[in-house]
């Protein structure tokens, strides 16, 4: 690392050994001197070890860690897992401390802001219509969702941000002696009660409580940080003289979206009554945050009518206020806001509580969003009118913002549930209205042509003079609660519908039918949809068949029609997770690619709006990633103005518990959408045809390399449980929904998350490497310019830029010294032996060819901060894997204690919190 970077990083490690000393004080405190002296020997042991690389500190380190008591492994795997979490808040701060140097020395825009975006796109020569043109249909959302790799309680990662707050202050506030002394005192206390707090749950997570987990981050950043976001942007795009007119109107391309309380694939546990929980709470947070801001907003607009002219509207508001004060009659803008509130609070009454009435004593409640949307748009307006443009610039138009971002409901509620069980339902409300006795049992051909005939028909197919099973009544019962909600909420609270396993034209019927029967389809000569229906194509066969699905559906006038009513857009969705634990990381990535190429040129055909839904996870193995280079390397096309794409697991909290990160990662969300639609970077078909036709060269090896090892290998099966930690995983509660999708130890029935998580564990990684190596090594022997035509792909091509750098980053997490104590856990040898053998050749391939394709001596050499960052958790993680081994050896053989199952669980806490992506 050259003397800049190190002088750079050199306030991280000052935070890094500020929060390590009081970690350190308060162990001695509250553990004894005999522990504090324990924990700091193992530390040197394995800072030495990772310095010198020596064996016999190696040795010197398993020494110091073998034979530990229960209470005292329990006390080492706790301090670790805690450095390595007050290093991510370190790491954090520093970020954000190097974006505000960057910004005050007025350096140049950097990748992935919005301002860089637009410089790139005038480049490009793109017109103000062109721009504006984006920004009408612009649609990026982030949608959080429940999957279970984020194992912090609330209650730690509260700590958390008080310390990050707290250690801000430190750099960015001048402090006198005396505040310096209290805010080292405020971080103690909070490490004290970090130290005093259980990381775990002693109970199962319910879903309930991932629905307040995921609106936390709502109050943490997306409340102020969206609107800000699009304040900035408007201010950017105004700049401009060729594209000021485009910022005329809010620019808003930024929705928030969610799946917690809305996702039933595989989860039992989300009823309706669940889901219509979910929709109030949201409508709940918004309404507080409305509370807030107004009363804030109250305060500041004390402004006379006898120094100001105030308009006749904002008057006419100010009157409505049921205040007598003398001293408020001349502030008619406080009064104004008060009356806002008041027809706020009484339109939640109606929202919340279902009243009948739509009207206090005094006002009455908003009907609409855009009634609320009229009243601070007149009190902008008139603030500008007398030269007061900067109040209307500052609180207020945050607020006007958040309105036209959030509404009444905060963010759209995702539905969904897996084909087969739409199937089932049908199929019992077919057979008990005497429509068709055995749904099941026909073809598919058959099944689209009842299912159409249905769908025109409009009468229902439920009695309520007929029982139906539980399943049923279950699913229809959530149909139901979308109706209620749309009528009480509005449609923007809960506007897709998402089919797990879509492989037939009849599994989006199935929907459609089911949403008629509760009116939210429409059937007759103008036929409406209520709601976007959303096939999710998971699995390779699956991606490879999408577009002839899709373009089999819009043969059918009848699915033509009711896309009309949805402004013609058909979101599709592409499962990253479950593609790449059917084929293996690269063949899944290229599969993926073609999909997305393939609906491009369908939907083109059928002149349909094409809106794609990205379903990545946190790890490289799901999708993970960079989401600025993950959207730039989609096919051109594919992206046009609109993506949504999933966020999942710990890296929520890592982008999103933090508003200066939280904003930062959203801002690159809206810069890569930008650049994605409008810069076009295409090259001759016939270069593009070669390039394809060696992806596709790389896939079919490597496809059957990793088949080769996880399906074909008589065994594998066996390995990968006792080689992982993924049976003690499936215990651990952090999340609501089963690790598998049926009762059974087969891996295709393990979901994709506790798969990768496993393999994360073990710090083999499987899932973001495997299949890499030979698939290049066969190529090269296959043609003599091998290495040379995937080094020009790789400077050429932005997906094969990001696959690297993905895999890149994986490898260099990746710890083949760590994964043998792991392997040393199979029981049966001869499997043992083979099958890591197998890995760990397929390791070494995938290292050599990856160094020879980028030309670099060693992993990240191009992100040389991420590359400091993992070297430096290693000797903080090498503790904690070293006794998770030894813990999962007790656990099998017997010892299955609270005291080594609490151990086992606080050390894959720990973990994650080291590797920080790793499901």
């Amino acid at each position: 690392m050259n003397e800049h970077s190190l002088e750079k990083d050199l306030p991280l490690k000052e935070d890094v050994r500020f929060l390590g000393r009081i970690l350190g004080d308060t162990l001695r405190d509250q553990e004894g001197e005999a522990i504090f002296n324990l924990i700091e020997g193992i530390r040197q042991s394995a800072i030495q070890y990772r310095r010198d690389d020596n064996p016999a500190d190696l040795l010197k380190l398993e020494h110091s860690l073998d034979g530990l008591s229960a209470e005292d492994t329990i006390a080492v795997v706790r301090a670790f897992s805690y450095f390595s979490h007050l290093s991510n808040i370190a790491e954090d701060l520093h970020h954000n401390r190097r974006r505000i140097v960057y910004s005050q020395r007025g350096a140049p825009p950097r990748e992935g802001s919005i301002q860089l975006a637009l410089e790139r796109v005038k480049k490009h020569h793109i017109t103000s219509k062109q721009l504006g043109d984006f920004f009408t249909k612009a649609l990026i959302a982030p949608v959080l969702t429940a999957h279970p790799t984020e194992v912090q309680r609330k209650s730690v990662l509260d700590c958390h941000l008080m310390i990050a707050k707290r250690l801000g202050e430190r750099t960015r506030i001048s402090m006198t002696p005396e505040e310096l002394e209290e805010n080292e005192a405020s971080i103690r206390r909070a490490i004290l009660t970090l130290w005093q707090t259980n990381e775990l749950r002693t109970f199962k997570l319910r879903v309930n409580d991932e629905i307040e987990n995921g609106l936390s981050y709502y109050r943490y950043t997306f409340l102020k940080e969206v609107p800000r976001l699009c304040i900035q942007l408007e201010r950017l795009v105004s700049e401009d003289k060729d594209y000021h007119e485009v910022a005329k109107q809010p620019l808003l391309p930024l929705k928030m979206g969610s799946w917690i309380g809305g996702d039933r694939d595989g989860n039992p546990f989300v009823t309706a009554e669940v889901t219509e929980y979910a929709l109030r709470r949201h409508s709940h947070v918004i309404f507080d945050f409305y509370f807030q801001e107004l009363i804030l907003l109250r305060g500041e607009l004390s402004l006379s009518s006898r120094l100001v002219s105030v308009s006749d509207e904002v008057l006419a508001l100010a009157q409505l206020a049921p205040e007598t004060e003398d001293s408020r009659q001349e502030e008619p803008y406080r009064r104004a806001v008060t009356t806002i509130y008041l027809r706020l609070q009484a339109t939640q009454q109606h929202l919340q509580e279902n009243r009948a009435s739509f009207s206090t004593e005094t006002v009455k409640a908003y009907t609409s969003v855009m009634e609320l949307k009229r009243d601070l748009s007149l009190l902008s307006q008139s603030l500008t009118h007398h030269g007061s443009q900067a109040l209307s610039d500052g609180r207020l138009k945050h607020l006007e913002r958040a309105v036209d971002v959030f509404g009444f409901h905060l963010a759209s509620l995702d539905l969904r549930q897996h084909s087969e069980v739409h199937a089932k339902t049908l199929a019992e409300l077919l057979q008990k209205a005497q429509v068709c006795h055995d749904y099941l049992s026909l073809d598919e051909a058959q099944r689209i042509e009842l299912l159409i005939t249905e769908i025109n028909n409009p009468r229902a197919l439920r009695s309520m003079f007929t029982h139906y099973s539980e399943q049923t009544l279950t699913e229809m019962a959530i149909f139901e609660v979308a109706k209620k909600m749309h009528k009480e909420l509005g449609e923007k609270a809960i506007t897709n519908y998402i089919i797990s396993k879509t492989d037939s034209v009849s599994d989006i019927l199935e929907v459609a039918l089911l949403l008629k029967e509760v009116g939210l389809l429409i059937p007759g000569n103008n036929a409406e949809l209520k709601m976007n229906i959303i096939p999710l194509f998971e699995t390779i066969g699956d991606l490879r068949g999408c577009g002839q699905i899709m373009e089999q559906l819009f043969s059918l006038p009848i699915y033509k029609q009711l896309l009309v009513s949805r402004q013609n857009i058909q979101e599709v969705m592409l499962g990253y997770s479950d593609s790449n634990k059917d084929g293996g990381f690269l063949t899944a990535n290229w599969e993926l690619y073609k999909a997305e190429k393939t609906l491009v040129e369908v939907f083109q055909r059928f002149a349909i709006e094409l809106r794609l839904f990205h379903g990545r996870g946190g790890s490289v193995g799901r999708g993970g990633g960079p989401s600025y280079y993950g959207i730039l390397a989609q096919p051109q096309g594919s992206v046009n103005a609109q993506i949504r794409l999933t966020e999942q697991g710990e890296v929520i909290a890592s982008k999103y518990s933090d508003p200066g990160i939280g904003r930062r990662n959203l801002e690159t969300l809206v810069a890569a959408t930008l650049e994605a639609t409008l810069i076009n970077n295409n090259g001759s078909t016939e270069e593009w045809q070669r390039i394809y036709q060696v992806m596709e060269e790389l896939s079919v090896t490597s496809f059957e390399r990793y088949r080769s090892l996880v399906y074909e290998t008589p065994g594998f099966d066996q390995f990968f449980r006792e080689a992982t930690p993924i049976s003690e995983i499936s215990t651990l509660n952090i999340g609501s929904r089963p690790a598998s999708r049926r009762a059974s130890t087969r891996i295709e029935d393990l979901r994709a998350i506790p798969w990768v998580f496993s393999w994360a564990q073990s710090r083999i990684i499987l899932p973001g490497w495997y299949g890499f190596g030979s698939a290049v090594n066969a190529f090269m022997e296959r043609h003599a310019d091998g290495l040379t035509q995937l080094q020009y792909m790789y400077q050429k091509w932005p997906f094969m830029q990001t696959l690297l750098s993905n895999m890149d980053m994986v490898l260099a997490k990746t710890d083949f010294t760590i994964a043998k104590r792991y392997v040393g856990l199979v029981k049966d040898e001869q499997l043992r032996v083979q099958v890591f053998a197998e890995i760990e050749r397929e390791f070494e391939l995938t290292v050599t060819q990856l160094k020879a394709i980028t030309n670099q001596q060693d992993f990240l050499t191009g992100n040389p901060t991420l590359g400091r960052s993992i070297r430096e958790r290693r000797p903080y993680l090498d503790p904690l894997n070293h006794l998770q081994v030894d813990l999962l050896s007790r656990y099998r053989h017997g010892e299955a204690t609270e005291s080594v199952e609490r151990a086992i669980h606080l050390t894959i806490n720990g973990v994650a919190a080291g590797l920080r992506n790793s499901g």
